[in-house]
C-alpha cells in the first residue's frame, strides 16, 4: 500500500474479541463517552476558574485548579483510548462532547466561593457517573475499564475533599 493510500484510510469501529459481550462493550463505551465529556467540560471550567479567580486566596486556588485541570487533561487520553479499545469511536467534536455531558459550562467568571461550590458539585456528579459505569464494567467482567474508572473516582473524591476544605466554616 502506498503512503497516499495509507493516509486515505478512514478509521472504523471494530469488534475486539476480548471476552466482553458486544452489548456490554457498546454500553460501556457509551458510559465512557459520558465520563469523557464531563471530564472535558470540567477541565474547561476548572481552567477558566484558574485564569479568572481573584481574592486573598488567589495563589492557593490558582495552584490547586492548575493541579486539577492537568489531571483532567491526562484523564481524557486514557478515557478516549479505552473507548477505542472497546471498539468504538471516542467523541471528537465539541457538539458530541456537549451532547454526552451531564455537567454544564460556566460562561462568565464568578466569585471564588461560587467557583469552588460549582467545582464541588461537578466533581460529585462525575463521581456518581463513574460509580455507575464502574459497576457496569465490573458486571461485564471488564477489569480494565473498572480499574480506570476506580482510579478516576479516587482523583475526583480527592478534589472534592480539597475543595470542601477550602470553603468549610
Amino acid at each position: 500500500m502506498s503512503n497516499a493510500a495509507a493516509l486515505n484510510k478512514n478509521p472504523t469501529e471494530s469488534d475486539p474479541r476480548t471476552g466482553i459481550e458486544e452489548n456490554a462493550r457498546k454500553s460501556l463505551a457509551e458510559e465512557l463517552k459520558g465520563v469523557l465529556s464531563d471530564t472535558w467540560v470540567l477541565l474547561v471550567k476548572t481552567q477558566g476558574f484558574h485564569w479568572n479567580v481573584v481574592g486573598p486566596h488567589f495563589y492557593g486556588l490558582h495552584k490547586l485548579t492548575e493541579t486539577h485541570y492537568e489531571d483532567l487533561f491526562g484523564a481524557l487520553d486514557e478515557l478516549g483510548e479505552r473507548i477505542r479499545a472497546l471498539g468504538y469511536f471516542a467523541p471528537q467534536s465539541l457538539a458530541d462532547i456537549t451532547a454526552h455531558a451531564s455537567i454544564h459550562e460556566q460562561e462568565k467568571p464568578t466569585a471564588a466561593q461560587a467557583m469552588i461550590h460549582q467545582l464541588i458539585g461537578d466533581h460529585e456528579q462525575v463521581v456518581r457517573r463513574l460509580r455507575k459505569a464502574a459497576s457496569h464494567a465490573d458486571e461485564a467482567g471488564d477489569k480494565a475499564t473498572d480499574d480506570l474508572l476506580t482510579q478516576r473516582l479516587e482523583k475526583h473524591e480527592e478534589a472534592i475533599w480539597m475543595l470542601r476544605a477550602i470553603v468549610s466554616e
